[in-house]
């Protein structure tokens, strides 16, 4: 306490003693007391007001953020972060008001406690001599935190008059002294504020425990008007915020004297007209895009109502529970794979058939889709599991097998971990793409992995490089190739090609920020809707997923015959319809390489933002395949060239087709290894891997 009393009760101290000396009311004193440190405290309130208009502003990209991650809690996180640190935003400094306060009403609650030692400044022996004798009088065996207040009452008293003036103090003009605390008034308007108020005791101390609730419900329902913060809050965070302060304030009323009260409502009335004062210096509409913000909130609506949708049902939570248990039991587990999604299993396809075909091993097949399709297939060596998020994490962490294969990066980096109880099993990663491997994942993705399945010699090359600028231990790299590509051209080539009568273009954008769908959809159809070709719009499913209201939007713009040669898509059960395009129009997706590598037709690219997940990629000797390969497949408009669009699709679809076959030929023979025979090579290698195990344990 005595540590308390100096670091805050002193300095307040000084201060409450000047207010004191000026005004003479001690009342007013601790009103006047309470503006001073407004005053003092107002460049933080401008700081604190700036820093919640940043936190507004962002709040449009937050909440875009969210929306667009909401399966995935860690990289929500982690692009926050990012853009928190892009504009020196700190989410901490709206507590610094509330973290103040706290020494505040501390500080004053020793000065209202101490008053001889704050605003009287009485000789320390005699405050000394004067609190012993009121023990003494009291009968009590410890001083307590009021017993300076009890000693002024008792002084105050006539009945106590002799008892106290028969005090003497060595160097101490006690009667000047026992003159002064009498001569010292600590009442305000009738009421002691050195008194607790009390509901044993109707009277007028009541009041300030209702006056300190009444302010706090003022400052609240102004804040809910006025604070830049408070007024973005749903319904339920004002009022429920408001709720409790009110009744906070009412309990703190009754158990701290009243003078604390006072300052309390107070702080409360000046806080309200500081908030109007910044609210003047810096209005947020004047930094704030607001129609923005309402946008960014329908995604966000719409987003979590998606979310709501894809909850796990009663009977899927039994299965997730149940197929745990069954993976737990299965002790002798060989190879895992796990995939995400359902529509994942066609990156695995090549390889666990060949697996299946070639050896008796038993493929655990981990999923985090219910309705995957991985258990339509009845096939004796293929065990399915459907693992929720909750126990996806105790299940990576307890992998026993000798190989475990996914597709997904970052592994031990997020919340997927390598195993904890088996320290030699061995990772592979499986590309799903056939692009550079430096740019559009983390830094650092695939650093965990012990084996990874190239899709080509561009793949290995990036590693090996990124293993030496790390000095990372080399992994082993397989000359694998990519199964879907496989498939893909397979398909193609057995279907029979036939001219359209009708050149067909398909806009097929990814669904990253600023994708064609979101930036320049309208300018593009705008020209394209001007020429003979069938156009056909179709958006990727985690767009349509993700962004309901924006899809609605495309959907009455597009989708009801509005322009005869534009078709909107949303059946995605085929791929029919991106090999029969004659021309395929994206910003940054993949599908792209896998059209014009398969069809030998070429691509038309809109540079929107690029999407960089890994800012260390210009530190390669060599640029991202996603960036070198465009203008090699076809041709990269900017978005302020869009006014320039038909003339390149003429180019693409008449002048110069034929050219492109022979350099996206050259291309894939460059950039794809062992076309036709990924799944082989990637099956044969797991097979062996588990052969060289098993001979390990015989022997």
């Amino acid at each position: 306490m005595d540590v308390l009393n100096n670091l805050l009760g002193v300095p307040l101290g000084a201060v409450m003693r000047f207010c004191y000396g000026l005004i003479a009311n001690y009342g007013l004193a601790i009103i006047l007391f309470t503006f001073i440190t407004k005053i003092i405290l107002f460049p933080l309130t401008i700081m604190v007001q700036k820093n919640s208009i940043k936190m507004i502003k962002l709040q449009p990209e937050l909440n875009m953020i969210s929306a667009q991650y909401a399966d995935n809690p860690d990289k929500v996180s982690e692009e926050q972060l990012k853009l928190y640190k892009r504009e020196n935003y700190k989410p901490l400094a709206g507590l610094i008001p509330m973290l103040i306060q706290i020494p505040l009403v501390l500080g004053v609650m020793q000065v209202i406690y101490n008053p001889l030692s704050h605003l009287l400044r009485l000789p320390e022996t005699a405050i000394q001599a004067l609190t012993m004798h009121t023990m003494e009088i009291l009968g009590l065996s410890e001083a307590g935190s009021s017993i300076q207040v009890s000693a002024i009452s008792l002084i105050q008293n006539p009945l106590y008059t002799e008892s106290f003036s028969n005090l003497q103090v060595s160097g101490v003009d006690m009667p000047a002294v026992l003159q002064t605390i009498r001569n010292f008034d600590m009442n305000f308007c009738g009421i002691n504020l050195s008194a607790l108020p009390s509901l044993s005791n109707w009277d007028t101390l009541l009041l300030v425990p209702l006056i300190a609730g009444a302010s706090s419900a003022l400052l609240c329902v102004c804040q809910n008007r006025v604070n830049v913060l408070q007024r973005e809050q749903s319904f339920w965070g004002k009022w429920g915020m408001t709720i409790f302060l009110v009744l906070f304030s009412l309990y703190f009323g009754f158990i701290v004297p009243a003078g604390v009260g006072i300052y309390w409502a107070a702080s409360n009335l000046f806080a309200i007209a500081a908030m109007y004062a910044v609210n003047w210096m810096y209005k947020p509409k004047d930094y704030i895009d607001y129609d923005a913000l309402e946008k960014s909130k329908i995604a966000l609506a719409e987003s979590r109502e998606m979310a709501k949708k894809l909850k796990l049902t009663k009977e899927e939570k039994l299965q997730a529970k149940r197929d745990y248990k069954e993976f737990c039991r299965n002790e002798e587990k060989e190879v895992i794979f796990y995939a995400e999604k359902s529509g994942f299993y066609k990156y695995f396809k090549n390889i666990i058939e060949y697996i299946l075909e070639h050896s008796d091993i038993v493929i655990h097949y981990v999923t985090s889709d219910p309705h995957d399709a991985i258990f339509k297939k009845n096939h004796p060596q293929i065990r399915p599991y459907f693992i929720d998020d909750n126990r996806l994490i105790p299940l990576f962490m307890k992998v026993d097998s000798e190989i475990m294969a996914m597709t997904t990066p970052d592994l031990n980096t997020f919340h997927l971990k390598r195993s904890y109880v088996k320290k030699d099993v061995e990772y592979i990663y499986i590309f799903h793409g056939l692009l550079s491997t430096n740019m559009v994942v983390n830094k650092g993705a695939y650093d965990h992995f012990d084996t990874i399945f190239c899709v080509g010699p561009h793949q290995m090359k990036e590693i090996r490089e990124t293993e030496k600028m790390y000095q990372l231990p080399e992994k082993k790299l397989i000359e694998c190739g990519y199964g879907l590509f496989d498939d893909m051209l397979a398909d193609y080539q057995a279907d029979e090609q036939s001219e359209h009568k009708k050149k067909e273009i398909l806009i097929a954008p990814s669904w990253q920020e600023d994708n064609i769908l979101e930036s320049c959809l309208d300018e593009m159809i705008a020209q394209l809707s001007q020429t003979d070709y069938q156009i056909i719009i179709r958006p990727h499913p985690e767009f349509i997923k993700r962004f309901a209201g924006k899809m609605n939007q495309i959907q009455k713009e597009y989708g009801t015959g509005k322009y005869p040669n534009v078709v909107l898509q949303t059946d995605f059960s085929s791929n029919s319809t991106v090999f029969d395009a004659d021309l395929l129009i994206t910003d940054w997706s993949g599908i792209a390489y896998e059209f014009s590598y398969v069809t030998k037709k070429p691509s038309l690219f809109i540079n929107t933002k690029m999407k960089v997940l890994n800012e260390e990629y210009i530190k390669y000797e060599n640029q991202p395949l996603d960036i070198t390969l465009r203008d090699q497949i076809g041709i990269s408009l900017n978005k302020d060239e869009l006014g320039s669009l038909n003339i390149a699709v003429r180019r693409l679809l008449e002048e110069e087709k034929d050219a492109y076959v022979s350099n996206i030929d050259r291309l894939v023979e460059s950039y794809v290894f062992n076309i036709g025979h990924s799944g082989e090579i990637g099956g044969q290698y797991i097979i062996d891997r588990i052969m060289e195990k098993r001979q390990e344990k015989h022997f």
